[in-house]
């Protein structure tokens, strides 16, 4: 039996062994990203996944160099379903992945069980969208967030209630998650501040649709305003089900609420200015062109609206990449002291975190739906 060696030129020989270096200094960087996907909010998760989508992408076709190696981007993208127990899950398998940091979640009911989970393994988390105080009341140093809290947005809206739409008296209901009952404390607490009357409160549940029961007894009591903290799957029924008993009043809600998609989950209940809502984030008028301009590429890629926090996610992508090019290391533990420390402008504004991990200055922007758009009302701190 006769073996043939074929013979390999030089020139290629070389050519292959510098290939061969080239892919051994490439780094491979991988983000994990935790949004619902599925379930009644999916929209809003993919919102932000595509958000976290656009950013990677972006690096990639820029090329980053960390560290003087040549990095590659990867995203890790898990589903929470907006669930506690699935959010942990999908935690817990980002750490076992050994990501380099996470952007998530959505929630603030998955974000902070999900949060222990990132800090015991050492992984830095960005939250784009979590407004629940708790979170960074945690003591973990690994934890942040780029928008405004409830504490600023439900107390915000409390006092909004009090000044401008001149309510006497409010009914309240949340659907007992981290985020709807955390904003809806707050929301009392700034009501209550301006000496307004809280008549009614009630609960219901984050995948309810039935609201009769709640809201006639919420009529007898002839509320200037209903505020709900929860999300616009159950806010859109919940503003028929108003029509329909004829509850004329007010319809406040913070960022869960605060959609381009509620108007069609409300149909005609959306009313004329009968809806305010706030979104804990919001540009101010030296960012206006940059994010309209953020708005416009985010469309013609995925083919879709933004439909509220894809621009923050972008921005914790990007914010966490500066990071590790300043500490010029991809290791959590390396670059979370210049993320502490960072300034970075970004398409929402300019970052910068307190020693909680909280956004230093944080806006809202305030909204209310006219011929079934949502119109912003102003931007506000």
């Amino acid at each position: 039996m006769q073996f043939k060696t074929k013979m390999i030129p030089l020139a290629g020989v070389i050519a292959f062994a510098f290939a061969g270096v080239a892919s051994a200094q490439e780094q491979v960087v991988r983000i994990g990203h935790v949004g619902p996907v599925s379930g009644s909010i999916a929209h809003l998760g993919k919102d932000n996944e595509n958000g976290a989508r656009m950013a990677i992408d972006e690096l990639n076709s820029k090329g980053v160099t960390i560290g003087g190696k040549k990095v590659k981007f990867e995203l890790l993208a898990e589903d929470d379903a907006a669930d506690p127990k699935q959010g942990t899950a999908a935690a817990q398998k980002l750490v076992d992945a050994k990501v380099h940091g996470v952007i998530g979640h959505l929630n603030s009911g998955t974000t902070i069980p999900a949060s222990k989970i990132y800090h015991d393994a050492g992984i830095v988390q960005i939250s784009p969208s979590a407004t629940n105080p708790k979170y960074t009341q945690q003591g973990f140093k690994s934890a942040f967030r780029v928008v405004a809290n409830d504490g600023q947005l439900g107390g915000t809206l409390g006092r909004y209630a009090a000044e401008q739409v001149k309510a006497k008296k409010v009914a309240v209901i949340d659907d007992r998650t981290a985020y709807g009952q955390g904003v809806a404390e707050e929301f009392i607490k700034g009501a209550k501040s301006k000496g307004v009357e809280v008549v009614a409160q009630q609960f219901t549940n984050d995948k309810a649709t039935d609201f009769n029961a709640i809201l006639t007894a919420i009529k007898s009591k002839n509320p200037d305003v209903v505020f709900f903290g929860g999300m616009d799957a159950v806010a859109g029924p919940m503003l028929r089900q108003m029509k329909a008993l004829g509850i004329n009043a007010k319809f406040m809600g913070g960022d869960g609420i605060c959609t381009e998609n509620l108007s069609k989950l409300a149909g005609d209940a959306i009313g004329e200015n009968q809806v305010i809502c706030a979104e804990a984030g919001g540009v101010e008028q030296a960012q206006k062109k940059g994010m309209e301009e953020f708005r416009a590429a985010f469309k013609k890629k995925f083919n879709a609206d933004v439909q509220i926090y894809a621009p923050y996610v972008y921005d914790s992508v990007m914010v966490m990449v500066e990071a590790m090019k300043k500490a010029n290391s991809v290791e959590s533990q390396k670059y979370l002291p210049e993320l502490q420390k960072i300034n970075y402008k970004g398409v929402t504004g300019n970052i910068a975190f307190d020693n909680k991990g909280d956004i230093k200055n944080g806006t809202l922007t305030l909204y209310t739906y006219k011929g079934g758009k949502r119109e912003e009302i102003a931007v506000v701190k």
